[in-house]
């Protein structure tokens, strides 16, 4: 499945959230300037810090985008763009597709897409803001020319959904920093903050795991999360970690969802 004999493949994807993920669901959220500050900081300090390490490796990512966060920080979009990774789309608001019926999914769909191509992106690629579906959403993407999705945790390896050229790209959890470092201050005061050192040993778990079974290693990280000071070094070092594996094939998304026949 992989190209020049690679045993597995991996992606490093961030989505790109800002604000929005406090205001998408609970427009009230919009209030707590406490709350959003802390997706100020993933605009305004943690992507030029990603961008920058990700240059330093000379490695190609893929941000998933909300379309109102593009509206808001178009800079920071451009920025990505010219450093040549790929945008994908991840709603208009920060709003489960569950939760909306098909009409006003579509318009989030539509609306994200004239925001993201008019900053110069050219996304074909899909992830919800809840990693979840509503009855109407396969045929959305399908119908709107998305060529993959990257929600569902049902294999380790991409493939067709059923009687559609849509490609799922599977993602899972365990590889998503928040449920080891969220803490929103509010609803969560009982929850730990891992280690950074407790993360790795769980990805490098996986990777190795998936790696073995010649699978897809698709990492989901959030800038305000994994670009804090102390959380830096860890993907720093743990694309490093993932590299010294010459068997693997480190590509984005597209890239990915581009090899399923």
């Amino acid at each position: 499945m992989w190209p020049d004999g690679k045993r597995a493949a991996a992606a490093f994807t961030f989505d790109f959230d800002a604000e929005e993920v406090w205001i998408g669901e609970d427009p009230a959220n919009a209030d707590r300037p406490g709350a959003l500050s802390q997706g100020t900081y993933g605009a305004k300090v943690a992507v030029p810090q990603i961008l920058a390490l990700l240059r330093r490796h000379d490695l190609k990512a893929t941000f998933f985008v909300p379309g109102r966060v593009a509206e808001q920080h178009g800079d920071r979009v451009r920025e990505i763009i010219a450093d040549g990774h790929e945008v994908g789309h991840h709603g208009y608001t920060h709003t489960s597709p569950a939760n909306l019926d098909a009409a006003a999914e579509e318009d989030e769909l539509v609306r994200a897409l004239e925001i993201l191509r008019g900053l110069g992106a050219d996304p074909v690629g899909y992830r919800s803001p809840s990693w979840d579906f509503s009855k109407a959403t396969l045929g959305l993407l399908e119908k709107h020319g998305f060529a993959y999705s990257s929600n569902l945790m049902d294999d380790l390896r991409p493939y067709r959904h059923e009687g559609k050229r849509l490609v799922e790209l599977p993602i899972q959890w365990i590889l998503d920093d928040a449920p080891h470092f969220w803490f929103d201050g509010r609803e969560s005061w009982t929850r730990r903050i891992s280690t950074p050192s407790e993360v790795r040993e769980i990805w490098e778990a996986e990777f190795a795991g998936i790696r073995d079974l010649g699978g897809a290693f698709v990492l989901t990280m959030h800038p305000q999360i994994i670009g804090r000071p102390g959380r830096l070094p860890l993907l720093d070092g743990f694309i490093d970690h993932v590299r010294s594996h010459g068997d693997v094939w480190v590509t984005t998304c597209r890239e990915l969802a581009g090899r399923v026949a």
